[in-house]
């Protein structure tokens, strides 16, 4: 990978860690309502690239459950999450996704699920239930069973949209902002009385937040990532997007003061690990512990 492209996926990284933390910020601290707070972000989204809408992708109703699985659920079950959890635990947990997304792709796409990615899943999944257990009230977060729910729509949005093909990044982009937000201000009005008039009395530092993750966050880096994938092979890309969880917990630790223990600790590294195993190829795997020795034995001693 050119230098480049690599610091301009580092820059992407930083920019969905940073976003986590920012959100964190809206939904615990301004106190905004959750659902309205994702619908305001994706009407930013829809009307920022709102030329791409035409022509429609097909199968419509592939689009439509794409969208609202990848976008409307997946981004509302995170904000409410993060009302209670930490952007770290947070981060930790949401990479069941790449499990997740294993699994439906064997059940629903009938792709191969080798031993090696079993090993993945397993250890993934310890390590997420690891970060969301709680030793004390011995149960489960509330919070964090919001962050499986979203990993799990997102998850099978990935998957249906295999199904979807010549449908560009950006045009993929204005019809997930549009239907999400038009489904999330139906579901705010409901769930959220007075949810319309407590956004509009919000402080500027709430409008910053959704500009930032609307036009910074989803138009510029999602758009970005869609075109490092387009150049290089995925799976050199999808084990280094490990630098979002891993930002998150720095990020969560310096300016939100989340609680970092050994249990998360153990957690983190036993999820990432399985999230790496998952995304890497064998050869991969063996080189990088090749370097990862070798870089071990020429250490000063």
């Amino acid at each position: 990978m050119a230098l480049r492209d690599f610091a301009l996926l580092v820059v992407i990284c930083l920019l969905w860690a940073s976003n986590n933390i920012v959100s964190k910020y809206v939904v615990a601290y301004l106190h905004a309502p959750p659902l309205f707070y994702a619908a305001v972000r994706f009407a930013i989204v829809a009307i920022a690239v709102f030329p791409w809408l035409r022509p429609v992708p097909k199968p419509f109703w592939r689009l439509i459950l794409v969208a609202l699985c990848m976008g409307a659920g997946s981004f509302a079950f995170v904000f409410l999450a993060l009302k209670t959890a930490s952007p770290s635990s947070v981060a930790i947990v949401s990479q069941l996704m790449v499990p997740m997304t294993t699994v439906l792709s064997f059940l629903i796409l009938r792709e191969r699920l080798s031993r090696r990615r079993l090993t993945g899943i397993a250890l993934t999944l310890l390590g997420a239930l690891a970060v969301m257990w709680d030793p004390h009230g011995f149960k489960i977060s509330e919070g964090l069973l919001f962050v499986v729910a979203s990993a799990f729509l997102g998850s099978l949005g990935a998957v249906l949209m295999k199904g979807m093909e010549g449908v560009k990044p950006l045009q993929f982009q204005a019809w997930v902002g549009l239907l999400s937000a038009l489904v999330l201000s139906v579901l705010s009005a409901v769930l959220e009385p007075g949810a319309l008039q407590a956004g509009l009395s919000m402080s500027w530092q709430f409008w910053a937040a959704v500009v930032f993750s609307g036009l910074v966050v989803s138009v510029c880096g999602h758009t970005a990532y869609y075109g490092l994938i387009q150049r290089y092979d995925a799976n050199l890309i999808s084990p280094l997007t490990l630098m979002t969880p891993l930002a998150t917990i720095g990020l969560g630790v310096i300016i939100t003061h989340d609680p970092f223990d050994a249990r998360m600790a153990f957690g983190a590294a036993v999820a990432l690990a399985g999230v790496l195993i998952i995304a890497m190829r064998p050869n991969q795997i063996m080189l990088f512990v090749y370097a990862l020795r070798n870089r071990t034995s020429r250490s000063p001693k």
